[in-house]
């Protein structure tokens, strides 16, 4: 499905990852894979990817830092003259900012959840825009924006922030051929979920309430929907959040 394209792939930190899946199944469909990292994590990503099938340069990227955003088209072409598609799965969190400290949260803890898992977005979209001259596919994932989720707090306001911008973009670069979508996920165990507070009390709800089987250990119904997001299967698909979650945004009571 991807034979010939080149991927760029950020937020690969473990294996039980959704850009570490995505990537997996990317590059058996033939993709050329670029990846990110940033800080002490960069270690962590360049052992990680040699696991894959085809390895690729990494670029540090910290999505906190503006200026790793304004040197990334140069640093790009040090390594490719175009892409055609990218995977962002970034996002990140202040404990004092989720779950129970909404009410409490100043600025400075609200920030990198807007920052990070929301605006980035735009900021790496912008970032690779001229090497898309083509056009392409920006894929990102996300948990539905809509409804609120107690233990998630400014996380899920950030992911809402996140949705809106695709739609924006959408807008933007549609008159470069450039589609926007995200994928929005239900729960899958990975170290972000484990330290989420409280994440316990929603053992079950899933299962309980979806109408497909859900399990929070298979990352393949989500990696599969990102592989076909980049694709030329959805060619006239833009500004669109598509559900994996086995049904469950559907239901009510």
């Amino acid at each position: 499905m991807l034979d010939g394209k080149k991927i760029l792939v950020t937020g690969i930190y473990t294996e039980r990852s959704i850009a570490y899946a995505s990537a997996e199944l990317a590059a058996a469909e033939g993709a050329e894979l670029i990846f990110t990292g940033f800080g002490r994590k960069m270690k962590v990503t360049e052992t990680i990817i040699r696991r894959l099938p085809i390895s690729g340069p990494i670029l540090e990227l910290d999505a906190r830092e503006q200026d790793h955003f304004d040197t990334f088209t140069d640093r790009l072409r040090e390594h490719t003259d175009h892409l055609d598609g990218v995977i962002h799965c970034m996002s990140s969190s202040k404990p004092s900012a989720v779950g129970k400290y909404f009410m409490t949260a100043k600025w400075d803890d609200i920030e990198t959840s807007l920052r990070v898992s929301g605006v980035s977005l735009q900021a790496l979209a912008t970032a690779c825009l001229p090497l898309m001259s083509k056009g392409g596919s920006i894929v990102g994932v996300t948990l539905d924006g809509t409804p609120v989720w107690p233990i998630y707090g400014y996380a899920g306001v950030a992911k809402a922030t996140y949705e809106s911008i695709s739609r924006y973009l959408a807008y933007h670069l549609g008159k470069h051929g450039i589609r926007s979508n995200l994928i929005a996920c239900g729960p899958l165990h990975n170290p972000t979920v484990a330290v989420i507070e409280d994440i316990e009390s929603a053992d079950g709800v899933w299962e309980a309430r979806a109408p497909l089987p859900w399990s929070w250990q298979d990352l393949q119904p989500v990696s599969k929907a990102v592989v076909a997001l980049l694709s030329d299967w959805f060619p006239s698909t833009t500004g669109e959040i598509i559900h994996v979650d086995g049904g469950y945004h559907v239901m009510g009571m």
